[in-house]
């Protein structure tokens, strides 16, 4: 008997937010399971620092953006 795991997706995906330059924005995504999580910007992952903070619990996932510069978008 052989057994496929199923993927992970997205069960509620990242919405587009606005927020003004210097201030802070956080991104949100649900999974249908828990996977890890890998945040990028185009094709460069993104990597905790004083700017970029990852949290993760269960199926949600949250990419914290500080002082949002107009490169962020």
């Amino acid at each position: 008997l052989c057994f496929s795991a199923l993927p992970a997706l997205f069960k509620k995906e990242l919405r587009h937010e606005e927020a003004e330059e210097g201030k802070t924005v956080t991104l949100c995504c649900e999974l249908t399971k828990p996977a890890p999580v890998e945040w990028k910007k185009g094709h460069t992952v993104l990597k905790p620092s004083e700017k970029y903070k990852m949290r993760q619990k269960d199926v949600t996932a949250e990419l914290v953006i500080h002082d949002l510069a107009e490169g962020d978008a």
